[in-house]
């Protein structure tokens, strides 16, 4: 056994030893009472002195007065409920699609095709493009065709922007 500790199977008259361990784990033994085996109160100081009044044991009422005074109930309260909470008005789960776009006698067309078009070659036609002249701050088209293409004219320095308008007036 290691020091410190009495085994629990001995039998002594003084107080019993313990290491720190089991004053941790267990607490102290014989602090609040010295009687450990005593069993503790089942009723408390408050249910003793308050105790819930206790119902006679014959029917204080008729059955039929009682069962009536439930009915009365039922209905004040159902009336009550239907004031308070009213019917919810029928819920419209069409979609915008089905309200706006498929209206009874509608036949869809399709137009004619003018001309095929490749969309990998072709730049796509937008307001944008379309309206490329109105744009501000965007330099000035050299092709009809592509007005979004990339272009050099907003930083290019004007030394060398005058080499090009006296080049082309030379040639």
């Amino acid at each position: 056994m290691a020091d410190g500790a009495v085994d629990v199977s001995q039998q002594n008259d003084g107080p019993e030893v313990q290491t720190r361990a089991q004053i941790l784990r267990h607490g102290h033994k014989g602090l609040i009472t010295m009687n450990t085996g005593a069993k503790m109160e089942s009723i408390t100081t408050l249910k003793s002195a308050f105790a819930p009044p206790k119902a006679p044991g014959v029917r204080l009422q008729g059955l039929r007065t009682e069962l009536l005074e439930r009915r009365i109930a039922q209905i004040i309260r159902d009336k009550i409920h239907a004031e308070r909470n009213p019917p919810l008005p029928q819920t419209d789960f069409s979609s915008v699609t089905q309200r706006d776009f498929r209206v009874e006698g509608f036949v869809p067309r399709t137009t004619k095709v003018n001309r095929i078009h490749d969309y990998k070659t072709e730049q796509a036609i937008s307001y944008w493009s379309e309206n490329y002249q109105r744009i501000q701050g965007v330099s000035p088209a050299e092709c009809p065709n592509t007005p979004f293409r990339k272009s050099a004219h907003f930083s290019t320095p004007i030394g060398e922007k005058r080499d090009d308008i006296e080049d082309a007036f030379i040639s």
